[in-house]
């Protein structure tokens, strides 16, 4: 039990909370009509299988640097105390069965699983090879809201394609954020970031442009919906009030409340635009 819940720890299943209320957004915003138990349960799954694939897809792909990083020298598996076979085992076995879990949601999600697992295995190598990995990250997560609509609706629909891009280039402005953190490390030991390639200040100024356009997307997604209305544009001054305050906790001279604006603030930011939707959807 230690071991499994070091594992979990490893994996920051806990953080499944930054995609799963944006994924459920995602479904009622998209669903034409409501998905049965089974379709509910196995889009739920399939997101849960795909981001705990990618996490231990991170931690075995980058061990070798997170040795060296006096930030992530503490980690379990770093020092020894997680075999860093279950982490390679759990990769394996969940994208294979998100793959399994695709096939059972239909055709074309089944052809277009594999993409998913090659991405979420090219996330953490993309830091060797370009100093955009966060956009990586930000086409997985744009994925979401087209899987759910490939599952649902066998289709991909223009307000998927926009909801996609308001997730990615929210993804991708916080990790760009959370990328400053080891902006030093980085430098010395050759690791690409878009902070190692631009610098701080101007890191934190495309962090903010993509945010900007997180919003704007967000706005295009409620004109595009017919069921959206007054309680989805109001609501969405409270998320731009979120990535506002986001972006005030962190300064070019002092990174200390990252991890505060990594965490908290963005797993808000998801729980509240779940509850816009909802609300607007089946109250209003």
């Amino acid at each position: 039990m230690k071991k499994l819940r070091a594992l979990a720890n490893a994996i920051k299943l806990e953080h499944t909370i930054f995609s799963l209320p944006f994924a459920l957004a995602s479904l009622l915003l998209l669903v034409e009509k409501l998905p049965s138990l089974r379709e509910f349960f196995l889009i739920i799954l399939a997101l849960i299988l795909a981001r705990t694939a990618g996490m231990a897809f991170n931690r075995w792909l980058d061990y070798d640097i997170d040795k060296k990083n006096p930030r992530t020298q503490n980690w379990a598996h770093i020092k020894g105390e997680l075999p860093l076979g279950w982490i390679k085992t759990l990769a394996i076995i969940s994208s294979l069965t998100f793959i399994g879990v695709s096939y059972l949601l239909g055709k074309l999600a089944f052809i277009l699983s594999p993409i998913v697992v090659f991405l979420l295995w090219f996330y953490p190598l993309a830091k060797r090879v370009t100093y955009f990995p966060h956009f990586v990250l930000g086409f997985v997560y744009f994925l979401i809201p087209i899987a759910v609509d490939v599952a649902l609706n066998q289709r991909i629909s223009p307000l998927a394609v926009v909801l996609g891009l308001a997730m990615a280039t929210w993804v991708a402005g916080f990790d760009i954020l959370y990328a400053l953190q080891d902006y030093h490390f980085d430098q010395t030991y050759g690791v690409k970031s878009l902070p190692v390639k631009l610098g701080i200040k101007n890191s934190l100024r495309v962090a903010r442009f993509l945010h900007l356009l997180t919003l704007l997307f967000l706005l295009l997604v409620g004109n595009l919906h017919p069921k959206m209305g007054a309680i989805y544009f109001a609501g969405l001054t409270a998320i731009a009030g979120f990535l506002v305050y986001e972006h005030l906790l962190i300064k070019p001279g002092d990174l200390s409340r990252i991890n505060k604006a990594f965490f908290t603030v963005n797993g808000w930011i998801s729980i509240v635009y779940f509850l816009i939707v909802l609300t607007d959807y089946f109250i209003f």
